[in-house]
């Protein structure tokens, strides 16, 4: 295991955690009408910290392979929309710009899973639940969206 590559990667996932720091959910989310599938407020920071453990540990292990070149430009285009979406979504309250942004998110996802599953298998498969939970959120957010049309710019 290359630690620094594994910490690279990890403190680029911190750039994105941040966000959701700096851009808490308050009272504006909790007014908003929500689907009955809406996950509890407690599981976002678990399931986030679990993702960014597999996408630093599966990005890491693609690294050290040649020709990974386009497979980690894939990584960093979404991490790039994973930073960007929180900030649409609670800082400006942006439900159908974020839902642009998650579309972009929800495609380097995808597209990294299979860069990533093309040149190791167990990164691709790490990458999975990522895939998963985007694709849970991004049915989240157009939920949301729609529900809260008067709130939605």
């Amino acid at each position: 295991m290359d630690w620094g590559l594994f910490l690279t990667f990890l403190a680029a996932c911190g750039g994105a955690a941040a966000t959701g720091t700096l851009f808490q959910t308050g009272a504006w989310y909790e007014a908003l009408q929500k689907p009955s599938w809406t996950p509890p407020n407690w599981m976002f920071p678990v399931v986030w910290t679990t993702l960014y453990l597999l996408m630093s540990f599966s990005a890491m292990r693609v690294a050290q392979l040649p020709e990974s070149g386009q497979a980690l430009a894939f990584w960093a285009a979404q991490i790039s929309f994973s930073t960007l979406w929180t900030p649409v979504f609670f800082g400006l309250h942006r439900m159908r710009a974020a839902m642009g942004v998650m579309v972009c998110l929800w495609l380097s996802v995808a597209a990294t899973t299979l860069a990533f599953w093309q040149l190791d298998w167990l990164a691709g498969l790490m990458f999975l639940p990522y895939l998963i939970w985007v694709s849970v959120a991004g049915a989240l957010n157009y939920s949301l969206w729609r529900m809260n049309l008067d709130q939605s710019a």
